[in-house]
């Protein structure tokens, strides 16, 4: 199993482009099912979860090229509804096939997705919205097997403003008869992503990035093209890099709106950071401060997939600081492992307080889930001496070889099979 050597505090010096967004590119992947034809996708990042997903398409009858970030994807000869167990528990973002699936087939069996372990995230708002649009569901031995019984438009209130229940709604809706209203939906810019993807198949989506979602269902979908829009989690992550190392780094092919949240804390921490129309510049000269409250909200609130790595550098910020974890319950994995590096960091609850230390020290540590093993890499880099990063899987779910990326900016980090 591959780990990652840092040799930490090099400070950071150069730039880096930002590839597409796994939160944007596995619901799109999905919804190529939906044409039953060609989709050409462009910037789609090499992800361990994208070639899950590959996979899964592929099992069910799909043809896919991937080569230099360009994905050619023919859903024109589906041979099954029903999706392997196996590779559905390699990954949570495969419930967003029963959506597409019901939508063309009529009819899904799954069983119930895996992925990491960052507490519970329940499927029902899925499955009550899908209800809701006509599709009857049973549940037994750990699958559910779906069946369309009328597709027809119809209102529908989200308890909570998830962003998979609102992303498989949409999917499931663009084919119903009739309108769709998603009320309370999710507002995250993977939302609209996913409906310029869908409009430009064709379908007539309005209002993602609100939170009220209007679909009106059509017949029929087109082949299409598409840019993958750009990771606003990896273009926070080599943010927190710059300013856990120091130095000065450049980013570009970034949507400077949608880490407006990450980039506000950074500022209150000490951080300049320069902004252009797609770019942005961050340089950091001095210990960074400590930022008193920090919570994890839906967006456009902080997202909680910057929590993690976050905690890192309050971990060496100058002061106390308190994050609070609003989204989900279990996802502070990576502290005892911070804690080994030498951090002083309380939990109480979903509460965590940070007393910022000079200085973290290399150790071998492991990463439990995705976004805490990127916060391991990064604590490597403020970090005196080596740091080894074991279960590097976790990492390679969402951050296309993490290693070249830091390395573009000057990080001494290496991959160790």
């Amino acid at each position: 199993m591959s780990r990652l050597l840092v040799k930490g505090q090099n400070k950071l010096n150069g730039e880096l482009a930002i590839k597409g967004a796994k939160n944007a590119v596995l619901p799109i992947l999905a919804a190529t099912i939906l044409n039953k034809g060609e989709s050409i996708l462009f910037d789609a990042p090499h992800l361990s979860d994208v070639d899950a997903m590959i996979n899964i398409l592929q099992s069910i009858g799909c043809k896919i090229e991937f080569e230099n970030s360009i994905m050619k994807v023919d859903t024109s000869n589906l041979s099954s509804h029903e999706i392997p167990e196996h590779l559905v528990r390699e990954m949570r973002s495969s419930i967003f096939l029963m959506g597409p699936m019901l939508a063309r087939c009529g009819k899904i069996k799954i069983s119930y997705p895996g992925g990491c372990e960052i507490g519970p995230r329940p499927i029902d708002l899925h499955l009550k919205a899908l209800r809701q649009l006509g599709v009857k569901i049973k549940e037994a031995h750990g699958f559910l097997e779906c069946e369309v019984v009328k597709l027809d438009g119809t209102e529908i209130h989200l308890d909570y403003p998830s962003v998979g229940a609102t992303e498989n709604t949409m999917l499931l809706a663009v084919m119903a008869n009739g309108t769709t209203k998603i009320r309370n939906a999710a507002k995250e810019p993977e939302i609209v992503e996913l409906q310029t993807y869908l409009n430009k198949m064709g379908a007539k989506v309005s209002g993602a990035g609100t939170s009220q979602i209007t679909i009106e269902g059509v017949k029929k979908l087109n082949r299409v093209e598409h840019k993958i829009m750009a990771d606003r989690i990896v273009a926070g992550t080599m943010l927190v890099a710059g300013a856990m190392a120091g130095g000065d780094i450049i980013l570009k092919n970034i949507v400077i709106d949608h880490i407006k949240p990450i980039i506000s804390k950074l500022r209150e921490s000490g951080c300049i950071i320069e902004e252009k129309t797609d770019s942005l510049r961050l340089k950091t000269h001095k210990r960074i401060k400590a930022i008193e409250m920090t919570k994890t909200l839906p967006y456009p609130g902080f997202p909680t997939d910057m929590q993690a790595q976050f905690m890192s550098l309050m971990a060496i910020a100058k002061g106390t600081s308190i994050i609070t974890e609003t989204v989900f319950e279990n996802r502070f994995k990576h502290v005892d492992e911070l804690m080994r590096m030498g951090a002083n960091i309380k939990i109480d609850g979903r509460v965590a307080v940070i007393q910022g230390v000079p200085e973290l020290t290399g150790a071998n540590v492991t990463a439990k889930d995705l976004r805490g093993g990127a916060a391991l890499v990064l604590a490597g880099l403020g970090a005196e001496g080596i740091t080894i990063v074991n279960n590097v899987k976790h990492i390679d779910r969402g951050y296309d070889r993490i290693e070249e990326m830091l390395k573009c900016l000057g990080a001494e980090v290496y991959r160790l099979n």
